[in-house]
């Protein structure tokens, strides 16, 4: 009897010794995938930005439970393509194998949600869909963008806005906000000189020679001229003529006339990245009294006819920053670009830029199309030293990501910065439109670009515009 009784009281024990180690081992959602959300995903899972589903609460998360797990577990999300043998980067999202296991984990037993006291406190967005809350805005023009357009084309628009500032402003941070992500494949700004010709909110362009297909000619068969309000393009003045930049772009992002240059602080959006951020750098830009607002835009449609507001929020700082921010972009000798049919490894001129002043590199974003491959950065200092400072073999145009350094690199006057790529124009890019045609530079989604987005921090007493030299940058970039 009493060895019945020791018995019974023995499986009783491993009983709630099981029990009791089975709730320790499980996952929930409130205990332990919401602060991975949090650091990791909610920056696009939220309403108004990019990604299609919000991730902020359980009761939109959890239909997605599955579909999560198999995400994160191959790798596809969060998105981030640098390979970790070059670089260090603060902005990683990537999840740790622990992360990995709890994801897996809280899918795998039916993504409970948990005690309502364990989550931690929400995230703070700002209102609107900004990610970092501005100080300014400055609105852009709403723009109708048809269901179908012929050829399916609507080509780069450019627009001039006043910046109202009336003083000499420093800017600390740029965020670009669409309203409609869907249809927007890009928006540029800078802030450009005012013009006594400027006209302020007039959107202007130039009605490309496109064939059938919507692909514009050959580079030495293109048309040179002035973007217009009605697109037929206006002849450039002689002086524009003389110093047209090597891609022959007329939608360029300096002002009424062009001229290729852009102007101070030129950032984009683009699928995936949308603030340009220097506070991490204690870096600014200074933006003198009366300069305007340049934009470059570019609408692709979607089959349903939006409507786009698009705005820029800008941080001003208490003090000056200690440093003086510029972003820019390289780029490869158009008149030479052009991806041979079926070739899946096509690699162009390597983009060269030669910096004339000390500084600090601190951020990198490739930029290609459809059939872009891969991208490297590599820096040759002036004593013949080389580093690779970012790798991204496999880029994807649907994430155009930007590598903020984890430390900035130091680049002495004369240091080269070498940017070399590769197009896959095969049938063996699922993303291809057509293996069977050559491919050159243009600003359809399904032409090309070769544009290698960079940023270094100088010393305020530099001039922007004098702190480097970049062959074949087109004024537009993206």
């Amino acid at each position: 009897m009493n060895q019945r009784f020791w018995l019974a009281g023995l499986l009783f024990g491993i009983y709630l010794f099981a029990a009791g180690t089975s709730v320790a081992q499980s996952v929930t959602f409130n205990k332990d995938v919401l602060p991975i959300l949090q650091r990791n995903c909610q920056t696009c899972h939220r309403p108004g930005n990019i990604a299609p589903m919000s991730f902020l609460t359980y009761e939109s998360t959890r239909p997605w439970a599955k579909a999560m797990k198999a995400a994160v577990l191959t790798r596809k999300m969060p998105p981030w393509f640098a390979d970790p043998e070059y670089g260090h980067f603060s902005n990683d999202p990537s999840l740790k194998p622990s992360d990995l296991e709890t994801i897996a984990k809280w899918a795998d037993s039916g993504a409970p949600q948990g005690d309502a006291k364990d989550p931690p406190p929400p995230g703070q967005w700002p209102e609107n869909g900004w990610t970092s809350k501005p100080d300014i805005v400055l609105k852009g023009v709403p723009y109708t963008v048809p269901a179908a357009p012929a050829k399916n084309v609507i080509e780069w628009m450019t627009l001039t806005t006043p910046t109202g500032f009336a003083k000499d402003t420093w800017v600390t941070s740029i965020e670009i906000k669409p309203s409609e992500l869907a249809v927007t494949h890009h928006i540029c700004i800078s802030f450009v000189p005012h013009r006594a010709d400027a006209v302020y909110g007039a959107l202007l362009w130039l009605d490309k020679q496109r064939d059938e297909a919507g692909v514009e000619v050959p580079p030495s068969e293109r048309r040179f001229a002035l973007p217009t309000a009605d697109g037929r393009g206006r002849e450039a003045p002689r002086r524009i003529r003389n110093n047209v930049p090597p891609t022959g772009a007329t939608d360029s992002n300096s002002g009424a006339e062009g001229g290729g240059r852009a102007g101070l602080g030129f950032t984009c959006y683009v699928p995936g990245r949308a603030l340009s951020d220097f506070r991490p750098f204690h870096a600014g830009l200074l933006i003198p009294a009366g300069y305007d607002v340049n934009w470059t835009i570019h609408y692709t449609p979607s089959g349903t006819e939006l409507t786009d507001r698009p705005e820029v929020g800008l941080t001003i700082p208490k003090e000056q920053p200690e440093r003086l921010l510029i972003e820019s972009f390289g780029g490869t000798d158009p008149s030479k670009f052009a991806i041979p049919p079926n070739d899946g490894n096509y690699a162009p001129a390597p983009s060269e830029i030669t910096f004339l002043e000390n500084a600090e590199l601190v951020w990198m974003s490739p930029h290609m199309h459809l059939r872009g491959k891969d991208m490297t950065y590599k820096l040759v200092f002036p004593d013949g030293k080389e580093q690779v400072v970012l790798q991204v073999p496999r880029y994807d145009f649907n994430w155009q990501l930007g590598y903020q350094l984890a430390q900035p690199i130091k680049v002495p006057k004369g240091t080269k910065l070498v940017v070399v790529g590769h197009y896959d124009n095969s049938v063996n890019n699922k993303f291809n439109p057509d293996p069977n045609r050559t491919v050159y530079q243009g600003n359809m989604t399904w032409e090309e670009m070769f544009a290698p987005f960079f940023a270094i921090t100088v010393d305020k007493d530099v001039d922007p515009l004098k702190a480097l030299r970049i062959p074949f940058a087109s004024s537009n970039g993206a």
